[in-house]
């Protein structure tokens, strides 16, 4: 296969760096960093040309020589970009939002901000995992062989210590949710529960066979609020970084009253609906989520406020909802985004604010395009850097009219 030299440009979606041929022809380059003159070996993919660096010739100052976890030598993908220190991971993470929302939106990308600094490690609450030979394990980068876990330095150490010193079993999958406040603990196996050992005190196992007839959760504490957090429902996967998103989207939606409409769009559990109505007494919230065991959880979450007649759950999916009128709209979509319809529903509201929180670079710069041309201005970007050691973003955009 052919290798040639190539200097990385800039930082791209997907953890990949920007290079060009001699004759101007991109280069997706999987393992260069910024700045690098490196060596590739190059392969075609549906018209894309990639390569994958064999020798770094020339580094970036900010590369890390010696990993922060083992388990990189091992090709583990749980950190594909343990290769750069923080800082500069967190200013490509922001250089590939801005350029998503210049190339993607279509719009003018104000400048990216910083959140709140994050700590690097023993800080995930939530792993979804492999099993094999009852050792549980993540995949190799671009592969389907799974390197089992002896350490795993992002975890919290209540997690750690579930996923690296239990025995799976024959189970095929496992998920583990630890409350980092609360100290409660959850493994749920797939496809049962069948041999599985835990050698920890205090923690529930439940196979996914189970979850039909017998729910399972933990708790969580978050802005001052317990949480209820089913084995299914979606949360984020720690709990400082929950907090720091509750902090932003009050930011951004500002001073709100008693009797103001909120819409909590992709409503999970509840996280921003509850906290929200608890900021601000007689707030007048309406959840809508489609995942039914976060509907069943949103509701306990919410069930002091809806005591009052101040928030109700709708269990629906954002296609099948009908706005309702609000004064402000939280919307926290998968991956995917908003999309047209999604942002069509958030119009139909006629909410003046809007805060749309990201987990995807691409979706994020669309939905901002689509959003502005739906009359609304973007006023800021905040980068949440989530998932350090990652090239995975997570973004709060402030939309007003």
């Amino acid at each position: 296969m052919e290798q040639i030299e190539l200097r990385v440009e800039r930082p791209v979606a997907g953890g990949m760096g920007l290079a060009r041929r001699d004759d101007g022809r991109v280069v997706l380059v999987d393992g260069g960093l910024p700045g690098e003159l490196v060596r590739v070996t190059l392969s075609e993919e549906q018209h894309t040309t990639f390569g994958e660096v064999t020798e770094v010739l020339e580094a970036n100052p900010e590369r890390v020589e010696v990993a922060h976890c083992p388990h990189v030598a091992d090709g583990c993908g749980g950190c594909d970009h343990a290769d750069a220190q923080p800082a500069l991971l967190r200013r490509m993470k922001a250089e590939v939002l801005a350029d998503a929302i210049r190339r993607l939106g279509k719009i003018d990308a104000p400048e990216i901000q910083p959140g709140p600094d994050l700590p690097t490690a023993d800080f995930r609450t939530t792993l979804r995992l492999g099993v094999t030979d009852g050792r549980a394990g993540l995949f190799e980068l671009g592969t389907h062989e799974l390197v089992p876990l002896s350490v795993c330095v992002v975890a919290h150490p209540l997690l750690e210590q579930i996923v690296t010193e239990s025995d799976f079993g024959p189970a095929t999958e496992v998920m583990a949710r630890v409350g980092a406040a609360t100290g409660e603990a959850l493994v749920m196996v797939t496809p049962n529960a069948t041999g599985v050992s835990v050698p920890i005190d205090n923690v529930r196992v439940v196979g996914l066979d189970e979850l039909e007839r017998n729910r399972a959760w933990i708790h969580e504490e978050v802005a001052g609020r317990r949480f209820r957090i089913s084995a299914q429902s979606f949360f984020q996967t720690r709990r400082d970084g929950a907090e720091a998103l509750v902090q932003l989207v009050a930011d951004g939606l500002g001073p709100m009253s008693a009797g103001d409409r909120l819409v909590d769009a992709y409503a999970g559990v509840g996280l921003f609906g509850a906290t929200l109505a608890d900021r601000t007494p007689g707030l007048r919230v309406t959840a809508v989520e489609s995942a039914r065991s976060s509907v069943a959880d949103a509701k306990v979450n919410l069930a002091g406020a809806a005591e009052t007649g101040q928030a109700r759950v709708i269990a629906s999916t954002m296609a099948k909802w009908r706005p309702s009128k609000a004064d402000a709209v939280v919307a926290d979509p998968p991956r995917a985004g908003l999309g047209k319809q999604g942002v069509g529903k958030v119009e139909a509201t006629g909410a003046g604010r809007v805060v749309l929180i990201s987990c995807d670079a691409a979706s994020a710069g669309r939905d901002a395009g689509l959003l502005v041309r739906r009359g609304f201005s973007l006023d800021s970007v905040t980068l949440v850097d989530l998932f350090p050691h990652t090239h995975h973003t997570e973004s709060v955009a402030v939309f007003s009219r």
